[in-house]
């Protein structure tokens, strides 16, 4: 090797287009790992679990209102029920909306999580 090329890999120190020995590490925005559960919820505070189908052709919607959660834990905890139902879903300041009717996976969920929940609405 001439000692005017640029070394790119070598079984020394790694690869060294990363900047070093090991590279980037695998972490998530926000300091927590994809399955930490939220802070439990202050005394007294409830999540309301109910379906909608208003407003939406006739479409039914679950909807959870009243979170005790700030915005960026509204969204994890939205991401999380997503999977674990199944369905698509939107978080929208302090509420989730769940596509189809999933009062009662949720509220398992939630408490599963820590979290109280009721289901409200007929």
């Amino acid at each position: 090797m001439s000692p005017d090329s640029e070394l790119v890999w070598s079984s020394d120190g790694g690869d060294l287009r990363r900047g070093g020995k090991g590279g980037k590490k695998n972490r998530r925005k926000g300091g927590r790992g994809a399955g930490a559960a939220p802070p439990p919820a202050p005394p007294g505070s409830t999540i309301k679990v109910r379906r909608e189908t208003s407003g939406r052709k006739g479409k039914t919607a679950t909807t959870l209102t009243e979170i005790p959660l700030n915005e960026a834990e509204t969204k994890a905890l939205a991401k999380r029920l997503k999977r674990h139902c199944g369905v698509g879903g939107t978080a929208r300041g302090s509420t989730i909306e769940l596509q189809g009717d999933h009062r009662d996976k949720v509220v398992e969920f939630l408490e599963g999580e820590g979290l109280r929940a009721v289901g409200a609405g007929g």
